[in-house]
């Protein structure tokens, strides 16, 4: 069943056009407050000592389980009536069941560095549905005594399904069904009513991209814990031809349109070019975003009517940035150099009952390959865009900044002459201001931060420059580290930190935010109780930073994926409770949270 409908104008209570005010490669979005000071506190020299930082909750690790495979704790869910934290792992293609009612009130004051949660049932997802070859898990979510599980298909031209458990309450959750959804879903979560089960299917081409199939976003519905049987489809046709305008808000669409690869000459449509990353919902709304895009769509979940967004880009002249991958600190504030938002996981709240967005502006570059084991002749005669140690490229929209062609005159050309910025990963996608094939500006991947936007668009707050400047402060030349080895300094040319998970959560009478960040490890804290005056809390990192540790050296916890945010109530220790799924280190931690 599909339904694609456009929607001019926004929907009441939700996002009225989550732009920065900006237009195609020119303006940037609008910077909302930026800085790590509390609210009345004096920035000190490094900006991360006002009166108010590190105050008002914090953080501890009270448990820890390893699944024993890298890449193997990748999204995490929290039963509350068994106290059981339920993960995927992607290795064994299993969800696991991590018990957590050992823990208590005293754990909060033994913070543990070792292991002593354990992982007892686990769940073996079937390989095959009604003939359809499956490939590994990608998500997982939990309403009541309902388990989702997003699985796409192993064939990229085949939809995905989810697969549904019940008896999650009980001692071993029994399979009740698999309904199809879209092309490779991605992501899954029920509204908080659990009425419905949302599903971003991301569509992803093939690698040498002569199958691309449509983005999508599914609609279950859950009548008396009991899905439906068949999902709605939401597409994004109608957009087709709207792509002018979606550029103009700030959107992004880069593709190899034109050219051929192994014979089929590609083509692209908006609705196949947009990929459905993350959701975050309320009953009536979901807020989904189109990560690659740089934007979001906002879905209406009664009329199922679409309005999709652009970001707008953030301007590094007035905020630092490490450029260099240089072994040092080498922060510089930079004139034509833009950031693409491009998050990654999104966040809703509360504040006077109208509603904020938060995201975690990750970046992300398309980059696919023809095939296996080519030679470089058979890469150039199949259309390969690059051959390199045996790789044959079909297409990537990535290249560094000394790679483009400055307009005579213009900002980029004052950059490159500047030769900080020579090796950062940007796209070719934009800049680009005439179609002249040379650039006047620069377009990096990410924005290095997390932003709260308002319900008419604006940026309320963007961390700005926080999360470099405050690892630099604490690490020196280990900051923006890689997420598999200590190399210091070795992600300063490619999206710096990136931060990927985000999770929103009321301790006593005030709202946090927890922000993982993917390459450096660690979380971060803001106190976003007023948008307005939201104000860092905290860092914490269980990472061992010794230069030439790797994952399997007991370097801690590497690159949080998701966060879970458990409440007072709802959590066996009495206090609220942060639960972090590590994926390449395979970890799950478990951070007690204490008022100060």
């Amino acid at each position: 069943m599909i339904a694609s409908k456009c929607k001019a104008s926004l929907l009441a209570l939700t996002i009225a056009g989550l732009l920065g005010g900006c237009s195609l490669e020119g303006d940037d979005g609008q910077d909302g407050a930026t800085g790590a000071q509390g609210p009345q506190g004096e920035a000190g020299a490094d900006g991360t000592d006002g009166q108010n930082a590190l105050q008002g909750i914090r953080l501890s690790v009270i448990g820890r389980a390893s699944l024993d495979a890298e890449g193997a704790a990748e999204i995490v869910q929290y039963d509350v009536d068994t106290n059981t934290i339920y993960v995927t792992n992607s290795d064994a293609n299993t969800v696991e069941m991590v018990s957590t009612a050992d823990l208590t009130a005293e754990s909060m004051s033994n913070p543990i560095t070792d292991f002593n949660l354990t992982t007892g049932t686990s769940i073996t997802l079937a390989d095959e549905i009604d003939g359809v070859a499956l490939d590994g898990l990608t998500s997982i979510a939990l309403s009541g005594d309902l388990l989702a599980v997003a699985v796409p298909a192993d064939d990229k031209s085949d939809n995905g399904f989810i697969l549904f458990y019940t008896g999650v309450s009980g001692s071993a959750p029994v399979f009740l069904k698999a309904v199809e959804v879209g092309n490779l879903p991605d992501m899954v979560t029920f509204t908080p009513d659990g009425s419905k089960v949302l599903v971003a299917n991301e569509g992803e081409p093939s690698g040498d991209y002569t199958i691309d199939p449509e983005g999508s976003v599914a609609v279950i519905t859950v009548t008396d814990g009991v899905p439906a049987d068949t999902a709605t489809l939401i597409d994004f046709t109608e957009f087709n031809s709207q792509k002018a305008g979606l550029m103009a808000m700030g959107m992004h669409f880069p593709n190899p349109e034109g050219r051929t690869i192994n014979g089929v000459t590609i083509t692209t449509s908006v609705a196949q070019d947009l990929e459905p990353e993350y959701i975050t919902a309320n009953n009536d709304t979901a807020f989904v975003t189109l990560q690659e895009n740089n934007g979001v769509a906002v879905i209406d979940l009664t009329s199922l009517e679409v309005n999709v967004l652009g970001l707008g880009f953030k301007d590094w002249s007035a905020l630092n940035i490490d450029a260099q991958e240089d072994g040092e600190v080498s922060f510089g504030k930079y004139a034509g150099l833009y950031g693409v938002y491009m998050p990654d996981t999104i966040a809703m709240y509360t504040w006077k009952e109208a509603p904020f967005l938060l995201t975690a502006n990750e970046g992300d570059a398309r980059e696919y390959f023809i095939g296996d084991d080519l030679t470089e002749a058979e890469c150039t005669a199949a259309g390969g865009q690059d051959f390199d140690d045996g790789e044959c490229l079909a297409f990537t929209e990535e290249v560094k900044v000394k790679d483009l062609t400055a307009a005579p005159g213009s900002l980029l050309e004052a950059l490159q002459a500047n030769g900080e910025t020579d090796d950062l990963r940007v796209t070719n996608a934009l800049g680009d201001m005439d179609g002249d094939g040379q650039y006047e500006a620069a377009y990096s991947y990410g924005a290095r931060s997390f932003t709260i936007w308002d319900q008419n668009g604006l940026v309320v707050f963007d961390s700005g420059d926080d999360f470099e400047r405050i690892t630099a402060s604490i690490y020196g030349a280990q900051f923006n580290n890689g997420d598999d080895e200590n190399e210091g300094d070795s992600r300063s040319e490619n999206k710096g930190p990136e931060p990927e998970a985000l999770t929103v959560g009321t301790v006593g009478e005030r709202s946090y935010a927890f922000i993982g960040l993917e390459r450096m490890g660690g979380i971060f804290i803001y106190d976003i109780t007023n948008p307005y005056d939201a104000f860092f809390v905290d860092y914490i990192n269980n990472r061992d930073v010794t230069e030439g540790l790797a994952v399997g050296d007991a370097i801690g916890d590497l690159a949080p994926e998701s966060l879970l945010f458990v409440s007072a109530d709802d959590s066996v220790t009495g206090e609220p409770m942060l639960i972090v799924g590590n994926e390449v280190s395979g970890t799950v931690a478990v951070y007690g949270i204490t008022q100060q």
